[in-house]
């Protein structure tokens, strides 16, 4: 059997390397564990683009919120009720110099829940509310206690859950981090629960310190091998 040659070697392993250390950068988080807030377009949810406190929504619009992990809008778990304004608000009839707002409420589920916690049952609501009402009003009517953090975002519907917001969740063994501190919001953004607060680092990917160490390393690796060749 012919010996290996010392070069290939060199290289494979610097190559396994490199993929190891980059491994371990995109995994250092699986995402933030917070309540995103969806609007229905008659059909479907779609991920709002504000938060509940800015948006005022017509009468007989539907609004969700959903309580999961997920990195961003692009992979956020939807409601999991149809955005029927009919169903959910049959047995409210409208009323003169008020809105209906028919409200999906979904904790969701046990793997996405804190630790010691059990989401309650997904429900609906129809809150009838001021023709101004903002869509966090609406659901202050329908889903006490709520509870916000000192940035103003949403962390709590009906008590659920009783304690972190936004935190960001290790993807290794699915347990919480708190997340960097946010950056202070005015009173008109209290109750965005469009999105997770930011968390210090900018995210799950690999560091610029982590790549510019594998870069390093596969540099080194490429010099000592044209050495060697120059020694031949």
């Amino acid at each position: 059997m012919r010996p290996r040659n010392p070069l290939v070697v060199l290289l494979a392993a610097l190559v396994a390397a490199s993929a190891v250390l980059l491994g371990a950068g995109s995994a250092e988080a699986a995402g933030y564990r917070y309540w995103s807030f969806w609007e229905g377009n008659g059909k479907n949810w779609e991920y709002a683009t504000q938060g509940p406190s800015l948006l005022r929504p017509d009468d007989g619009t539907v609004q969700g919120f959903r309580f999961a992990v997920s990195e961003d809008s692009g992979d956020a778990a939807q409601p999991r009720r149809a955005p029927d304004f009919g169903a959910i608000c049959a047995d409210t009839p409208a009323k003169d110099g008020q809105k209906r707002v028919a409200l999906v409420i979904d904790p969701g589920t046990t793997a996405d829940a804190p630790g010691g916690e059990k989401p309650p049952a997904p429900r609906t609501a129809c809150a009838q509310v001021a023709p101004d009402a903002s869509s966090a009003e609406a659901l202050a009517a329908v889903a006490k206690p709520l509870r916000y953090d000192s940035s103003a975002m949403l962390c709590a519907i009906s008590g659920y859950p009783t304690s972190g917001c936004g935190e960001q969740v290790s993807g290794e063994d699915g347990s919480a981090k708190p997340s960097a501190p946010s950056q202070p919001s005015s009173s008109s953004d209290a109750g965005d629960a469009s999105k997770p607060a930011e968390d210090g680092d900018g995210g799950g990917g690999p560091s610029v310190g982590l790549l510019v160490g594998v870069g390093a390393v596969l540099l080194l690796g490429i010099a000592a091998v044209l050495q060697a060749r120059r020694r031949r």
